[in-house]
């Protein structure tokens, strides 16, 4: 059990961490942080992916009770954001962190508000919240308390995950919403059609 644990955290540790740095990626007013954690943000996600892949993968080719069988068993729940995660999420991340670099030669620029919409669309930080709400269950299961073991218990666990998850996913797309309409404020009338003497 200890070891199955000791495979867990990590991979845990490294989604929890991706998903605290893409939360607080909308907040950077300035084009260099945002660079410097959208890049930090690609390498957890990356490392994130390449570590649930590696005990998913590990697991597939182990047969067995081995502490990998047991760890990839708990991650079969992760696969899928983290696929998510490594198809849509690492694409924006990619064109955000470029977008930043382009105010690499004015490093003290403010960040404007598209660069902050970008990096608040719920396709960058929901992926990697999900995934590290995920590898709970599983970080859970290792310590020894199986969650799937009693209906009364495994019922109410899946509820209160899929309204956290219903619940950032809201809270991601009010946040791109508000940075996207200040990205584009509404231009005035033309003055050439308001105008009724105009000839």
């Amino acid at each position: 059990m200890e070891s199955q644990l000791t495979i867990l955290l990590p991979v845990a540790a490294v989604w929890l961490a991706a998903g605290v740095v893409a939360d607080g990626l909308p907040r950077l007013r300035n084009t260099r942080m945002l660079h410097r954690r959208a890049g930090w943000l690609l390498v957890l996600t990356l490392t994130g992916v390449a570590l649930t892949a590696a005990v998913l993968g590990a697991g597939l080719l182990s047969a067995g009770t081995a502490p990998v069988d047991q760890a990839a068993a708990g991650l079969t729940l992760v696969a899928g954001p983290a696929l998510v995660a490594a198809v849509c999420s690492v694409r924006r991340i990619r064109r955000l962190r470029a977008g930043a670099g382009a105010f690499a030669s004015a490093p003290a620029t403010p960040a404007p508000h598209g660069l902050r919409a970008a990096a608040a669309h719920p396709l960058v930080g929901l992926p990697l919240q999900v995934t590290a709400l995920t590898t709970v269950p599983a970080v859970i299961a290792a310590v020894g308390t199986d969650l799937g073991a009693d209906p009364g218990v495994t019922g109410p666990a899946i509820t209160v995950g899929a309204l956290a998850v219903v619940a950032i996913g809201v809270r991601h797309a009010l946040r791109h919403s508000r940075f996207a309409e200040r990205a584009h404020p509404q231009t005035p009338g033309s003055a050439r059609a308001t105008d009724p003497l105009h000839i």
